[in-house]
């Protein structure tokens, strides 16, 4: 009776440990390594942000954000990339096209300089911790709250009627940055009210069960909004139904060409920068001084005595040395699917090895076990 006992404890504790494992999605040697920095480095600076897998990035995402991104990995230690698949799904997706543009953006990623040694990179949906969180930190969040945020105020507003998943929104994306306990994150202005609420939500669970999540701090970039080239009043974007008006990083020299030079200006041919006045232009004086690394003077120096048709050239030429590379490094990374699939799923064992002992924590907290 004895040996039967034992027998059941040793195969009920084997099993209870598979499926803790399991559950976790985390390797049991990444996990034990990582279970004591839940609260030993509760403060450690650590980098986050998400892109959502909309197909390849265009020029605004990678002047505006991706650049930065890059540039992120060598000043801070703890750096987070997540392909934020579950926050796409608020809007409808063919699951096909879904699959195939996670695989674009992380072929995009890469070429524009993301690199996994120095960062994590990986893939939303494979660390179901942010579902949990997401849940538990809705659970302290008002309504009201989420009404008066721009994404449900924009959105709801096109489609006449919004999803409860994109109501919630929000919450997935403090609970995306809270699960790493993440101290910054790079965020564009239209953003900051979305980070505020994950401020407000540290706060609050900090208050109720105990200090434990860090107030994330906002990381802000200095490049200007990258303006649609057909229309200079509005961004540059994917869904802009006017195909000359956006570039995108997988754009050959000869579209981008095409496209600039197809530029909305104005009937003034000199080259000034007078963004109230003269959008159109003076978009394409930012565009290049972006892709450049000179400032604004100094463009509009070299300028001098151009006409803007002639400055189109100057823009396109700067535009196509700057994309030419990414564009060529996304084609010869999208073509080995087993790799990059491969990427993501250990992209996807590191992230789990800091959520699972941070959820765990949360548990505790809260009461579940």
């Amino acid at each position: 009776m004895n040996g039967f006992k034992m027998a059941l404890s040793i195969r009920f504790n084997v099993k209870f440990a598979f499926r803790y494992i399991t559950k976790n999605h985390c390797p049991r040697r990444l996990f034990k390594a990582q279970q004591s920095t839940a609260t030993t480095s509760a403060h450690e600076e650590r980098v986050f942000s998400g892109i959502q897998p909309t197909g390849v990035p265009h020029l605004g995402n990678y002047l505006g954000a991706l650049e930065s991104w890059v540039a992120l990995q060598g000043k801070y230690s703890s750096v987070m990339y997540s392909i934020v698949d579950l926050h796409s799904i608020t809007q409808p997706q063919d699951p096909q096209f879904l699959r195939e543009n996670i695989l674009d953006m992380v072929s995009s990623l890469l070429a524009c300089g993301i690199d996994p040694t120095r960062s994590i990179l990986f893939q939303q949906s494979q660390v179901s911790q942010h579902a949990e969180l997401s849940w538990i930190l809705g659970c302290l969040t008002s309504m009201p709250r989420l009404r008066h945020l721009p994404q449900w105020k924009m959105k709801s507003k096109q489609k006449n009627e919004g999803s409860v998943g994109l109501y919630t929104y929000p919450v997935l994306q403090a609970a995306d940055i809270l699960l790493y306990k993440s101290t910054h994150v790079p965020v564009g202005e239209d953003q900051i009210q979305h980070l505020e609420l994950a401020q407000d939500l540290a706060r609050i669970f900090n208050n109720q069960y105990g200090e434990f999540f860090p107030e994330p701090c906002a990381l802000l970039s200095s490049t200007r909004k990258v303006k649609s080239l057909r229309d200079p009043s509005s961004k540059m974007s994917k869904s802009d139904p006017q195909m000359l008006a956006t570039v995108f990083l997988t754009d050959t020299p000869d579209d981008i060409v095409l496209k600039i030079r197809r530029a909305v200006t104005d009937s003034n041919s000199k080259v000034t920068y007078e963004p109230e006045s003269r959008p159109g232009v003076s978009n394409l004086v930012s565009v290049h001084v972006a892709v450049s690394g000179q400032s604004v003077e100094e463009v509009v120096r070299m300028a001098d005595g151009l006409d803007t048709g002639q400055y189109k050239n100057v823009v396109a030429e700067a535009v196509v040395k700057k994309l030419e590379p990414i564009r060529q490094e996304i084609q010869r990374l999208r073509a080995d699917r087993g790799y990059l699939e491969s990427l993501l799923a250990e992209g996807a064992d590191k992230a789990c090895c800091l959520a699972a002992p941070v959820m765990m924590e949360v548990r505790k907290r809260v009461g579940f076990c």
